[in-house]
This record gives structure tokens, C-alpha cells and sequence, in this order.
């Protein structure tokens, strides 16, 4: 095999490619490799890069995506360790999932009684009552129960009631009128009160709700997915076991229907439902709770 000037191409001393060119003194830069010439100065080749290297056995394993390091999850694999459940802490106010809710303690904030599932951190739960003389005797003749409880402290408080879907709300200068039953937590700064439905009173066992007014948050419970009705729409109708919430500003009557008794509602014997006029949004929930044998 010729080439350029004097010499000749002769089998690469260093392996690294097929010729290299030979000028009769000595080796040149110049190389052959599969037809093609090109230089590469002589020289120790390359190293090749090394295959990356198993990890040894230790009897510290890598820890999940959202899981804390230590020996806490050493062994342990699955999808409830692999970081989908971990807590979540973007907010410091939110879902954890459909069924619960996530609140950082900054503030205290006011909670239902018994819906706290977990907490973390140095938190301090206190009987809140009634939250007044007129309030204590409205709870009593009326029935619309609130029972709270004060959360303060610094941690984290997990709240949750019977597996029910949970929604978070803002209120700005606004009021929001709720079913008892269905208030799960809110903020302090909130006003709350229980307020009688217009159609109804205590003597005739109208119905009465719990109403939030400010700025805040609050967090309600509904069984299952709810519908949220515009009422400026068209006159709009709720069963009184149904309805989960209302905008405050809402005109609210009470409507009976005795003939209907056996057709429609299944909370009391006879259909009641509440009615709804301006302008607003009313919360219902696909539930009337649950059937009382007998009824």
C-alpha cells in the first residue's frame, strides 16, 4: 500500500487504527482506517469508557421520589411508599386528596369536633362550645348542631368526616350559608352564626343553618360529587337533606308539598324542599342522608 512522499503505510504500531503511515525514519500523524485518511497524533490511545458499575449490596437502599432519607422505608417497596401518598406541601391550605384536607398552622382555625385523622408538630386542640349564650340556646332549640373545636399550635392537622368528597372555598367580604353537618373547618377570621331559613321558624321546625360571613377560608363536605346550581338562571328548588350551601345573599322560602309526600324527598314524611330566588349559587349534594327505617 503506496502513499504520499517516501515510504510507506504500515500496520498501526499502536493498534488503534488499521495503517499508519511510515516516512522511512519514522512514524508519521498520518493513519488509514477503513479507506479513510486522516491524522492522530502517536500517543497512548484513549481510554474507553467504562460500563457503569452495578451498586454493591448495602443495607441502606435508595429511598423513594417524596420519601424522607433514613432507615424509616429500608425493605419497604409499594405504591404507598413510592411518594404518590406523601404529603403534599405546596399550600399551606389544601386538599391532600378528594377525601382530605391538609392545614398548616399559622393561625388557629376552627375544625368539627372529632374530624381530626393526623397531625404533625406541636398542635394544641381546645373545646371552642358554642360560641356564645345566644348561639348555645340557637343550637338547643333549633338542632342545627356546629360542634368546633380550636386548632393552634405549629404543625400540620389533617381533617377528614366520613370519607365525604372535601371542598375548600374563599370567602372575600362575602357570605356563605351551610348545613351544619356539612361545615368541616374554617378560618377564625370568619363570623359565624346559625341563621333560620325564611319560610320556617323554631315553633314549626323550620330550618335553620349555619352562616359564615367575612374573609377567610372554609372547607365543606359533601356525599359525593355535588351539582352547583346557578339560581339567577331560573327559580331553582332544593330537598332540605340535599342542599349543602348557598350564597348568603339568596332569597331562601320553604316550600311543603304533602300531596307529593310519597313521590319526592325522603327526610321527614312529607317533601319539603327550599327555594331559591336571585343571585347566586346553590351547593347540592347527590345524597339525602341516610334513610331512617320507618320513614
Amino acid at each position: 500500500m503506496s502513499g504520499p512522499g517516501q515510504g510507506s503505510w504500515q500496520p498501526d504500531p499502536e493498534g488503534r487504527f488499521e495503517y499508519r503511515w511510515f516516512d522511512g525514519q519514522r512514524w508519521t500523524d498520518q493513519v488509514s482506517h477503513q479507506g479513510q485518511i486522516s491524522t492522530a497524533p502517536l500517543g497512548p490511545p484513549p481510554q474507553a469508557p467504562q460500563a457503569p458499575q452495578a451498586p454493591q449490596a448495602s443495607q441502606h437502599q435508595a429511598q423513594p421520589m417524596g420519601q424522607p432519607a433514613g432507615d424509616g422505608f429500608s425493605g419497604i417497596s409499594g405504591d404507598l411508599v413510592d411518594g404518590r401518598f406523601s404529603e403534599k406541601e405546596a399550600k399551606a391550605i389544601a386538599n391532600q386528596n378528594s377525601k382530605l384536607l391538609r392545614v398548616r398552622l399559622g393561625e388557629p382555625f376552627m375544625a368539627r369536633q372529632g374530624s381530626m385523622v393526623a397531625y404533625q408538630g406541636n398542635v394544641d386542640f381546645a373545646y371552642e362550645g358554642a360560641g356564645g349564650a345566644g348561639k348555645f340556646l340557637k343550637k338547643a332549640l333549633t338542632g342545627e348542631g356546629l360542634p368546633l373545636m380550636r386548632c393552634e399550635g405549629q404543625g400540620d392537622v389533617f381533617l377528614a368526616e366520613l370519607a365525604h368528597d372535601v371542598h375548600l372555598l374563599n370567602l372575600t367580604n362575602s357570605g356563605l350559608s351551610i348545613s351544619g353537618k356539612n361545615v368541616l373547618a374554617f378560618s377564625q377570621s370568619l363570623d359565624w352564626n346559625i341563621e333560620r331559613v325564611k319560610g320556617g321558624s323554631i315553633a314549626t321546625g323550620g330550618l335553620f343553618n349555619t352562616t359564615l360571613r367575612g374573609t377567610g377560608w372554609v372547607a365543606i363536605t359533601t356525599d359525593g360529587p355535588p351539582v352547583v346550581l346557578n339560581a339567577a338562571e331560573a327559580p331553582t328548588f332544593v330537598d332540605t337533606n340535599a342542599v349543602v350551601a348557598w350564597s348568603a345573599n339568596l332569597q331562601t322560602a320553604l316550600k311543603t308539598s304533602v300531596k307529593a309526600a310519597a313521590l319526592i324527598g325522603r327526610g321527614s314524611g312529607e317533601a319539603m324542599q327550599v327555594s331559591f330566588h336571585g343571585q347566586g349559587f346553590v351547593i347540592v349534594q347527590p345524597s339525602e342522608g341516610i334513610r331512617i327505617p320507618g320513614q
